[in-house]
């Protein structure tokens, strides 16, 4: 992984190329960039490529948002098993939220493959867009439906009366 002096050592070499006139050495290496605030920014930007959320974040309120958020900006993302696998990319104890911006050219297959797979999972599966309850009403509220229903079906009786004695 790349350091803080190979990023300064990095930047000097850019800035004397560019002195001289130069063209820039090489870019930047692709890096996994991590933490839930860098990962917000970089999924707001439209930045991020693919992310990775944690199933075992506490509290979950922490990344309750994120795929909504992804879905919106229309960021591919997956959720995965543990925040322990998400911090070993990124060599941390845990990560709660990860995310690429860019891989290089040989891994680009690879990267659209995973794109189109967190797509058809989770990004644009009914089922997991907006499921709340179970569609199981309580026992007051069945009674009260219940009784509205006896009272329709009187009503509707005493009008089939009415119009077939007139």
């Amino acid at each position: 992984a790349p350091t803080k002096a190979a990023k300064k050592q990095r930047i000097k070499e850019a800035a004397a190329a560019a002195a001289e006139g130069k063209d820039a050495p090489a870019k930047a290496p692709h890096m996994i960039k991590f933490g839930l605030k860098h990962v917000t920014t970089l999924v707001e930007e439209k930045k991020a490529s693919l992310v990775l959320i944690a199933n075992d974040v506490d509290p979950i309120e922490l990344v309750l948002w994120l795929p909504a958020l992804c879905r919106k900006m229309k960021v591919p993302f997956m959720i995965v098993k543990d925040k322990a696998r998400l911090g070993a990319l990124c060599s941390m104890k845990t990560a709660a939220a990860v995310c690429l911006t860019s891989v290089s050219a040989e891994d680009e297959g690879q990267l659209e493959l995973l794109q189109n797979l967190a797509r058809e999972k989770y990004n644009d599966n009914p089922d997991l867009i907006r499921k709340w309850g179970g569609g199981v009403m309580g026992l007051r509220t069945m009674a009260k439906l219940d009784q509205r229903a006896k009272a329709m079906a009187a009503e509707e009786a005493k009008k089939l009366a009415s119009l077939g004695k007139a």
